[in-house]
């Protein structure tokens, strides 16, 4: 979930010195939380009903009596013939494939070499990333196309002609997919949450051609075409039956406007004329004048317009975008405002009453704990320190997004006190007392605020005041974030790199992995890597450190006759995670997903699902932090653990997630190969920076993926002591170094075992 931006202030706690006492909540959100004169909603001239429905003034000019009806569901009752064989039901992979469900607006945007790097950017930047696909056709395509945007060339700058391959292109490569299209210019602005919305509200099933409607030169006939430079809509319904004609029509039809050669297309072969109200609803544009400014733009007819024309420039497109977006802000502001009053005035009807309504009105009431384990603590900061601390300390600098954070409620907590008030009072914040915040899963981010504020007067005098307040960041609406598709049947290869100090973990890393996937037949495969320092490399043929691996490894093999685990020998002095990868990468295929692992590593069927799951090419890699025991000579000291507990409940009780360490990584042989390439320039100027990183800095620096990291509950290592290597860069030795201290014990044990030794001492 995403922390909204923004913030509502809770009424203060304590009345002001002044002898004044708020009578009112504030809110960051601009609205009152008041109840006041509740005017009637369906006057506000930006309601959201006046924008889309006609309201009797344009009767009969394109309302379709058919369209008045409603949709009668037709049942198609399911009768099996005893005659046929029964044939296996293939299934679609979504539900929506198979229900005939489709996307609702696709836009096509008409532009040209001239104006595809200016308006069409313009176009891109504003509004395309709010619509479903946005599609930019050109006669000739520029030398340099820009980047994000999805640009079709049809060869021929010629206006009809661009027209004609755009509604082909559409109705071939997207009629089935989209119910509505909408053709637009580069020199258009639009209202992308209006348009969808109109569309939402109009039948796919008929034939729509919607717009400005033009008459056509010379004005004799009653026909009329819509006019381009506002943009029209064309249903999927329409484009079907038009497609037949398309190539008639460039043929027999002459015109010099590509928007007139389609309506008159549509007239002569479809019989449909350009309307602009369709079932009750209104196509709205704005035609806006020479040298208009958009910030004085005030009318009904501008603000509630669904499209713009004519823009002249890139600039005036982002300021009409700035001025539209304020206006929808605005009413934002004004529909919460509405449903809060509504709100309150409901809630005289609740058993509890109007006492029973919790502040702020609309957003979720505090979460309640049923036991002292649910509830939530407050983390205790001020401006320069915060008391609650990852690494567990009691106290630590605030820095980075905390103090952004702090300086953000600050700022704006004085500023709305300033706006209730003013011109009464005026506050000026001289520092902050006392700060408190916790996470409310239910509703967002709560502070509770101790302020040393100067009020003035409007006299001048002023006087030195402590306030309370309590501000809520709300949580703002859950969105669902498209990922590519990925599936758990995706064979993972396990590489797990030995030295010879490893050597005695191997045993049980192999047991484990034996009875996880072998035995249960999960889609992995395992490769060693050996690696040899280069005195043990000159005795190999005498005396192989590895000998008792290679035989066990053999061991598997004969007990499981179809199962191979090769094994790779490297020679190196520092035997670094980039070099060892970038051997491993070159013998296998591009698409594997490969798991790097350590030898403490226990492999299971969780954690590799996870894997799968968290690893998508070209998107992420995974580096999941595993969950790390504590040293058992530490914990338990002279007392041997609990037998009957469980394994997993005793590891995850006595341990914790060792954050220090990136051993462990799920990511494709692909996207390693990309980061290795982009980072081939910087190793010409420096050699020894493959020494200096690991893996997971390649990732960060050079690939461009999410790099996901979280814990892993799943993923448990018995405690041991590393070996940490002093020729690795020191960023690397010291992570070594804090792993090993922070996977002695907690605190509570740490501190027995000195007390206790220091009672030994004492006697």
């Amino acid at each position: 979930m995403r922390v909204s931006s923004y913030l509502a202030l809770f009424r203060p706690a304590l009345p002001l010195i002044l002898g004044l006492s708020l009578g009112c909540s504030l809110s960051l959100l601009m609205v009152s939380w008041t109840q006041g004169d509740a005017d009637d909603p369906c006057r506000d001239e930006l309601s959201r009903a006046r924008l889309f429905l006609d309201g009797g003034e344009a009767q009969g000019g394109g309302r379709d009596g058919a369209g008045e009806e409603d949709f009668q569901p037709r049942i198609v009752p399911y009768h099996k013939d005893p005659n046929k064989p029964h044939k296996k039901v293939l299934r679609t992979r979504y539900i929506h494939t198979e229900l005939g469900i489709r996307e609702g607006l696709l836009v096509g945007v008409l532009t040209s070499r001239a104006t595809l790097n200016t308006l069409a950017v313009a176009v891109n930047r504003t509004v395309a990333h709010r619509f479903h696909r946005t599609f930019f056709f050109t006669g000739l395509r520029s030398p340099k196309v820009p980047h994000g945007m999805t640009v079709i060339a049809h060869g021929d700058d010629r206006p009809v002609w661009l027209m004609y391959e755009t509604v082909r292109h559409l109705h071939q490569h997207y009629g089935s997919d989209y119910d509505w299209f909408l053709l637009a210019q580069d020199d258009m602005y639009m209202q992308a949450d209006r348009l969808s919305e109109l569309v939402g509200h109009l039948s796919a099933g008929q034939d729509v051609y919607m717009g400005r409607a033009e008459e056509f030169i010379g004005g004799e006939e009653k026909a009329r075409y819509c006019h381009g430079g506002y943009g029209y809509l064309l249903s999927r319904s329409l484009l079907a039956r038009l497609q037949p004609h398309l190539d008639t029509c460039r043929n027999d039809i002459l015109s010099v406007r590509p928007d007139e050669w389609l309506g008159r297309c549509i007239i002569d072969f479809l019989g449909l004329s350009c309307v602009e109200v369709h079932q009750g609803m209104m196509y709205r544009y704005f035609e806006l004048g020479k040298n208009a400014d958009p910030e004085r733009e005030d009318g009904a007819e501008f603000k509630n317009a669904f499209t713009v024309h004519p823009v002249s420039d890139p600039n005036l497109m982002y300021r009409l975008h700035k001025r539209f977006s304020h206006i929808e802000l605005e009413w934002t502001y004004r529909q919460i405002q509405q449903l809060q009053m509504q709100i309150s005035n409901l809630s005289e009807l609740t058993p509890e009453g109007k006492p029973g309504i919790t502040w702020p009105i609309g957003i979720n009431p505090p979460f309640k704990p049923k036991t002292r384990f649910e509830v939530l603590n407050w983390d205790y900061f001020t401006e320069e320190h915060i008391y609650t601390c990852v690494d567990g300390s009691p106290k630590c600098e605030m820095r980075g997004a905390d103090r952004a954070d702090v300086g953000a409620i600050l700022e704006v907590a004085v500023e709305r006190l300033n706006e209730h008030y003013q011109p009464r009072l005026r506050f000026r914040k001289r520092r902050l007392l006392n700060g408190y915040r916790r996470f409310d899963p239910t509703r967002g981010m709560e502070y509770v605020l101790d302020l040393a504020l100067e009020a003035f007067t409007q006299k001048g005098h002023s006087q030195v005041i402590a306030k309370r307040v309590n501000l809520l960041r709300p949580l703002s609406t859950v969105e669902i974030i498209p990922m590519p598709y990925v599936t758990e049947a995706t064979r993972v290869q396990v590489i797990l790199p030995i030295t010879a100090q490893d050597q005695d973990f191997v045993g049980n890393f192999l047991d484990m992995y034996v009875t996880n996937t072998l035995d249960t037949h999960d889609n992995v495969l395992l490769t060693f890597l050996f690696i040899y320092d280069p005195f043990e490399a000159q005795r190999v043929s005498q005396t192989d450190v590895f000998a008792g691996v290679k035989s066990m490894i053999g061991e598997v093999e004969k007990r499981y006759g179809d199962v191979k685990i090769p094994w790779i020998s490297v020679k190196t002095e520092v035997p670094s995670q980039v070099k060892l990868m970038d051997i491993i990468s070159k013998k296998h295929p591009v698409d594997t997903l490969f798991f790097l692992a350590s030898v403490w590593t226990e492999v299971n069927s969780d954690f590799l699902n996870r894997c799968r799951m968290n690893a998508i090419s070209n998107w992420q890699v995974f580096f999941p932090i595993h969950f790390q025991e504590f040293n058992p000579a530490v914990m338990y000291r002279d007392q041997l653990p609990s037998a009957s507990s469980s394994f997993a409940s005793e590891s995850l009780r006595d341990g914790h997630f060792d954050r220090h360490v990136f051993d462990e990584a799920c990511f494709y042989n692909t996207d390693y190969m990309s980061a290795r390439t982009k980072m081939a320039a910087d190793i010409l100027d420096n050699e020894e920076l493959l020494e200096s990183m690991d893996v997971y800095d390649i990732f960060v620096r050079y690939s461009g993926l999410h790099v996901f990291r979280a814990v892993e509950p799943a993923l448990i290592q018995k405690y041991v002591r590393r070996t940490c290597n002093p020729r690795f860069s020191e960023d690397i030795y010291h992570r070594c170094v804090l792993s090993n201290l922070g996977s002695l014990g907690s605190r509570s044990h740490l501190a027995m075992a000195l007390f206790e030794q220091e009672q030994a001492n004492s006697t």
